[in-house]
This record gives C-alpha cells, sequence and structure tokens, in this order.
C-alpha cells in the first residue's frame, strides 16, 4: 500500500500493527492512512480502502481550487470507518480557503480531530434550532449546524458545522472562520467513491493543510 499510517484522533506518530495502528497517547486504534502527496494515483488507492464508504467532494469544484488532502480511516479487520477530504482555493473575500469534509462512524474522532475539538463527536446541542447550513448530497438535503470551537486556541481560524448523512456524522471545517460565508450558496457534495474515469480530469496537489 502506497498510503501512510497515522492517527486519526491526533499528529503523534503511530505505529502500523496489522491493518491497525498503535498510538503514544491513543493506544490501539483504528488507522488513518494518508497519501504521501495529493495526486490522482494515490486518490486512486484512497478510493479502493476506502471501498462503499463515501468520499465526498464539493461537486463541482470551483476554477482554481484542487484536492490537497485525503484520508481514510479503517478498522483492524479493514473494513472502513471514515474518510476525510480538503479542497484548496481562494475566495474573493477571504483569501486561501481550506474546506474539509469528513463522514465518520461515531467515535472515530477524525472529525473532532480537524476541528480541533476535544472528545469524538460534535457534543450536546446539534440539531438545535433551525439548521444554518443545508447542503445537498445526490437527492437528499442534509442540515448541518454550528460546532463551537469557543474551547479550543484556535477559535477564531475556522468555522465547523456538523450534522448526520446516510447514518454517519459529516463534518464541515471551513478555515479562515470567515470562509463560512461561502456555504449561503447552495454547496453540493458527491461521493466520488464510484465517479471513476472524471476523475483523471480533477486537479491534485499545491500545500497541504495543517491539520
Amino acid at each position: 500500500m502506497s498510503l501512510v499510517v497515522a492517527c486519526p484522533r491526533c499528529r503523534e506518530v503511530v505505529e502500523q500493527v496489522g491493518k491497525g495502528a498503535e498510538c503514544p497517547v491513543h493506544g490501539t486504534i483504528p488507522a488513518l492512512w494518508l497519501p504521501r502527496e495529493a495526486s490522482y494515483v494515490e486518490f486512486t488507492e484512497h478510493l479502493r480502502v476506502s471501498g462503499e464508504f463515501p468520499t465526498y467532494l464539493p461537486w463541482p469544484m470551483s476554477p482554481g481550487w484542487a484536492v490537497t488532502e485525503f484520508g481514510v480511516v479503517t478498522a483492524r479487520s479493514g473494513r472502513p470507518m471514515a474518510t476525510i477530504t480538503c479542497c484548496s482555493g481562494t475566495s474573493e473575500l477571504d483569501g486561501p480557503v481550506d474546506v474539509f469534509v469528513v463522514a465518520e462512524e461515531a467515535g472515530v474522532g477524525l472529525g473532532a480531530r480537524v476541528a480541533g475539538l476535544a472528545g469524538d463527536d460534535p457534543g450536546p446541542g446539534l440539531g438545535e434550532g433551525p439548521p444554518p447550513v443545508k447542503v445537498r448530497i445526490g437527492s437528499q438535503t442534509t442540515p448541518l449546524w454550528p460546532v463551537s470551537t469557543s474551547a479550543t486556541s484556535g477559535q477564531l481560524d475556522r468555522s465547523v458545522v456538523a450534522g448526520e448523512a446516510v447514518g454517519r456524522w459529516l463534518w464541515l471545517t471551513l478555515r479562515p472562520a470567515s470562509a463560512m460565508l461561502l456555504l449561503r450558496d447552495d454547496w453540493i457534495l458527491r461521493d466520488v467513491s464510484d465517479v471513476g474515469v472524471p476523475l483523471v480530469e480533477m486537479p491534485f496537489g499545491g500545500p497541504r493543510p495543517g491539520w
């Protein structure tokens, strides 16, 4: 496998143990598989490992934007449990922007890591009141609610929303925080696991986002 192993919950260096990993902070954990570089070849390997688990990207991608990060979390059995993508580009109001999308089973902790939160899931209060953000996945509209980052040191550098899609957590983390205004438009997320040949035309690469 060309992908490299990491911890889904933190940045510590981990040791691969079979199809899982051993983290000095979190112990024996599911493995997060990341590319050595964001490229089409590595992305096809990502899709092979993630199988039928959805890998979401904004669709269509805006001109000048590129896929700069992706990954898949697998259980020790090899079963996929979560995916992450990041698209990076610029907006007229915000300058450089990173948009992370995480789909995960409960308890994985990948979405919380990207958001910079302690714990594994979005926390209490999610779903209260009308959702300020809605994204479309296929024929379904998925409501998303704000996730507070007030207890983190980087609360002003990102905005986080989360909700539930197909029985899994769906997280969007945008940097900088002001980029949340991009979600005023009708956003579409597509599961690209079955797109096939058109993926060749997608732009990959550029500076990898820090998370």
